[in-house]
C-alpha cells in the first residue's frame, strides 16, 4: 500500500513544473505560411495575366462588333379575311399545315352567289334584246320620217292646185282653207317624225350592240356576280405554314371577318433591339450573324443589316412617355435594327416567328448608309381576275343568243 501511493505521488506533476508533451503531438512546421503567401502571390499574378490577356484580345485585337441578345425573330402573318359574308362549307387546311400559294382553304356556301349570278345573266340578256329594240326604233322613226314627207309634199301640192282654182272661181275660200290646214298638220307630223327619229338614234348612235351603254353596264354586274361567286373559292394568298385559324364548320361569317393567317417561313428576318449607345458605328450592309435559342451555338445563321427603326420602342408605344411632366429618370432606350438571313440556311434549319436569338454585327466596314434603301414592293399579290376567260366566254355567248 505504501510502495504504491508513493508511486503516485512521484508521478503527479507538480504546479509549477513542465509538462513534457506527448510524441504524437504534431510539430509546427516554420515554412508553411511562407509557401502559402507565395501560392496566392503566383494565383494574383495568373488573374493579373489573364486579365490583362483578355483585355489585349478584346480592345486590341478583337474586331470590332456589336451584339445584343434583345432579339427576336419577325415576320410577315398574312391575313386570310372573307371578301363576302357567308356560311362556312369546307376547311381545306389546319394549323402547322404547309400550303402553297393558289392551293384551297376554304369554301364558303355558293348558293345566293349562284342565284345572283343567275340574274346577273338574264338582266344582261333583256339588255341585249332592248338594244335590239332601240336599233329597231331607229328604222321604224326612218320610215314615219319618209312617211310624212310624202304626206306634207301630196299636202303642199294640193293647196297649190286649189290656190289657182280659187283664182278663177272654181274653189271657195272655205276648201282652200281647208288646204292650207292640211299642209301646217303634215308639216307638224314631219317635225314630230323627225323628232323621234333623233331621239332613237340618240339612244343607239355611235355604237352597236357590244358596245352599247346598256349593255356594257349589264356586262359589269355579271362580272361582279361572278367575282362575288370566286369569292365563295378562298385560295392561298402565298406560300407558308398556316396559323391561328378560328372559322369553324357551319360558322356564318361577314365581310372582313378573319379567317385564318398563313405565314411565309422562307422569309423571316430578325429584329435586334441594340442599345442607342451601339447605333453609332452601325450601317446598312455590314454583316451580322445570328444564333438561335431553338438550336443553340451550334448553328449559325448568316445575314446583313437591311434597315434600322425610324424611332425606339417608347416612341411608338400605345402610351408613350411623357419626360416632360413630373420626376424624370434617364433611361437608355433600344432601336430595333432589321436584320436579313440567307434563306438557303432558312430552308435547312426553319426559325418560328417569335423566338429569341443572339445577334452579332460586324461593324468595321463604316461605308454603308445610315439610313434604310428605297421602298420597293416586297410581295406582289395575284388581285381577282376581273377578266376571267370562262367569265369572259359566258358574257359572249349570252350576247350571241339573245343578238
Amino acid at each position: 500500500m505504501t510502495d504504491a501511493r508513493s508511486s503516485y505521488d512521484d508521478s503527479a506533476a507538480a504546479p509549477g513544473a513542465e509538462v513534457q508533451a506527448p510524441e504524437t503531438m504534431a510539430v509546427k512546421e516554420p515554412g508553411r505560411p511562407r509557401a502559402r503567401r507565395l501560392g496566392f502571390a503566383i494565383l494574383a499574378i495568373v488573374v493579373v495575366v489573364a486579365l490583362i490577356v483578355w483585355a489585349v484580345m478584346h480592345f486590341l485585337l478583337a474586331k470590332p462588333q456589336e451584339e445584343t441578345d434583345d432579339a427576336y425573330v419577325a415576320g410577315d402573318v398574312v391575313a386570310v379575311t372573307a371578301r363576302d359574308a357567308g356560311q362556312v362549307i369546307g376547311i381545306h387546311a389546319d394549323n402547322t399545315q404547309t400550303v402553297k400559294a393558289g392551293q384551297p382553304l376554304l369554301d364558303l356556301d355558293p348558293a345566293m352567289a349562284d342565284v345572283n349570278l343567275a340574274s346577273a345573266a338574264a338582266e344582261l340578256a333583256r339588255a341585249v334584246r332592248a338594244t335590239r329594240a332601240d336599233f329597231s326604233k331607229v328604222s321604224e322613226s326612218g320610215a314615219s320620217v319618209v312617211q310624212a314627207r310624202a304626206q306634207l309634199s301630196a299636202a303642199q301640192s294640193d293647196y297649190a292646185r286649189r290656190q289657182g282654182a280659187a283664182a278663177q272661181g272654181a274653189v271657195s275660200g272655205e276648201e282652200l282653207a281647208h288646204a292650207a290646214d292640211a299642209v301646217k298638220v303634215a308639216r307638224a307630223n314631219l317635225n314630230l317624225a323627225l323628232s323621234q327619229q333623233a331621239q332613237s338614234r340618240s339612244a343607239v348612235q355611235g355604237t352597236d350592240v357590244d358596245t352599247n351603254p346598256a349593255v356594257l353596264a349589264a356586262i359589269a354586274a355579271y362580272r361582279r356576280a361572278a367575282i362575288t361567286r370566286s369569292h365563295m373559292h378562298i385560295v392561298a394568298p402565298i406560300d407558308g405554314v398556316v396559323a391561328q385559324r378560328t372559322v369553324q364548320i357551319g360558322q356564318q361569317v361577314a365581310a372582313g371577318t378573319p379567317l385564318m393567317a398563313v405565314v411565309p417561313l422562307s422569309r423571316v428576318w430578325i429584329d435586334a433591339n441594340f442599345r442607342e449607345t451601339q447605333l453609332k458605328d452601325l450601317r446598312i450592309g455590314q454583316p451580322a450573324t445570328v444564333t438561335a435559342d431553338m438550336y443553340g451555338d451550334g448553328i449559325v445563321y448568316h445575314g446583313k443589316v437591311i434597315g434600322l427603326g425610324a424611332g425606339s420602342g417608347n416612341a411608338f408605344a400605345l402610351l408613350p412617355p411623357q419626360n416632360a411632366s413630373g420626376n424624370w429618370i434617364k433611361i437608355v432606350q433600344r432601336v430595333p435594327v432589321r436584320i436579313a438571313l440567307d434563306p438557303r440556311e432558312l430552308q435547312r434549319n426553319p426559325l418560328r416567328v417569335g423566338l429569341s436569338v443572339n445577334a452579332t454585327v460586324d461593324t468595321a466596314s463604316l461605308t454603308g448608309a445610315r439610313l434604310g434603301q428605297a421602298a420597293s414592293a416586297a410581295y406582289s399579290g395575284t388581285p381577282t381576275d376581273a377578266r376571267d376567260p370562262a367569265v369572259e366566254a359566258r358574257i359572249r355567248q349570252i350576247i350571241a343568243a339573245n343578238r
